[in-house]
């Protein structure tokens, strides 16, 4: 089969002939249809060979969906035909987090060398993908997988961290989202969806900003050096109860810092590398700052639920597996506005 394969550091990915895939015991094989394109494919491929933390070659490709092809032995709850999404952060699935279905903040993943397909496992960029349990796939039940396959982590990410902030998202409050590419633009639908707060979005992109304004940003700022300032002045000097950064880059970070309100909190989900000061004095009092990663399986399942009432979709762009080099390109580039998809099989 085909897929795109990181093979060396510091090199572009590329589309290779690897042997078709197996399922062995407790595991399902996948026929892909979609697969999403993400900056955190670029900060792994952007790492030196020093502090790689995979082995090569790396088939990438963290968000994923597809058909059941075929089972391994002991497998059930799933049939050849169906129709899924894969949830990414695979666990042990017995540990205290896992059974309350947070895998994605799994115990032992590190202990037992667990890996998400893509970031560590084989992933989604590819004709089939090997799924190591069938717990880790979520009927998409009529949703198109290519509308999907981005809610598996530009869709759950955000939604995990507005969750946490729903308290405080009452009438009258406001909610900040710095970065409005393929996460951020989601976490605008999903304010508006779940919340009566008003939404600022910050980006560095006019066209980023322009996503902003049409998936219901309420005031769409340039991402400056006055940023911070105008946020105060549209707030009335308060601030803002909730502020997403999904860049986390030292200049957001700082923003993020800047625009929070007294009891406010600010979830850093991007990996920008940026770091906030926490300390009595260096923000207004009792914010909270978290780095909350991916979410959970109950999550994801929300998340597609809200898709299939409407309430949010990801603006995408497509290319087949051979055009996967260039959706990178593009995408570090800063030339995709919303997410770009690859159909392995298309």
């Amino acid at each position: 089969m085909k897929a795109l394969q990181y093979r060396t550091v510091g090199a572009a990915p590329e589309v290779v002939t690897v042997p078709d895939p197996e399922p062995g015991p407790g595991q399902v094989l996948l026929k892909v249809t979609a697969a999403g394109v993400c900056h955190s494919d670029i900060a792994v491929m952007s790492r030196p060979a020093e502090s790689f933390p995979y082995a090569l070659p790396l088939t990438l490709g963290h968000e994923g969906a597809g058909t059941v092809a075929a089972l391994g032995d002991g497998v059930s709850g799933v049939a050849v035909g169906d129709e899924v999404a894969v949830y990414g952060p695979w666990g042990c699935g017995i540990c205290a987090k896992c059974a309350e279905g947070k895998e994605n903040y799994c115990l032992r993943a590190d202990e037992l060398g667990i890996r998400p397909p893509g970031l560590g496992a084989p992933g989604a960029m590819a004709e089939y993908l090997l799924v190591d349990d069938p717990r880790h796939l979520v009927p998409t039940d009529g949703l198109d997988p290519v509308a999907a396959v981005p809610l598996t982590d530009a869709g759950l990410t955000p939604y995990h961290a507005i969750k946490r902030s729903l308290p405080k998202l009452t009438p009258g409050s406001t909610a900040v989202v710095i970065g409005t590419g393929g996460l951020g633009h989601v976490a605008i639908q999903l304010l508006r969806a779940l919340t009566s707060a008003r939404v600022i979005a910050l980006d560095v992109s006019e066209d980023k900003l322009a996503l902003a304004r049409t998936v219901g940003a309420h005031e769409a700022v340039l991402s400056d050096g006055g940023a911070a300032a105008k946020v105060r002045g549209l707030t009335g000097g308060l601030g803002a109860q909730a502020v997403f950064d999904f860049v986390g880059a030292e200049p957001t970070v700082r923003t993020a810092g800047a625009v929070a309100a007294v009891e406010g909190d600010i979830s850093i989900v991007g990996i920008g590398g940026g770091a906030l000061p926490v300390g009595f004095g260096s923000l207004p009092f009792e914010v909270s700052v978290t780095a909350p990663y991916w979410g959970s399986r109950g999550e994801l399942i929300e998340v597609l639920d809200l898709a299939r009432a409407g309430a949010v979709s990801v603006h995408i762009e497509t290319y087949s597996l051979d055009e996967a080099p260039l959706a990178y390109e593009r995408l570090h580039a800063g030339k995709i506005n919303g997410r770009a998809v690859i159909l392995p099989n298309g």
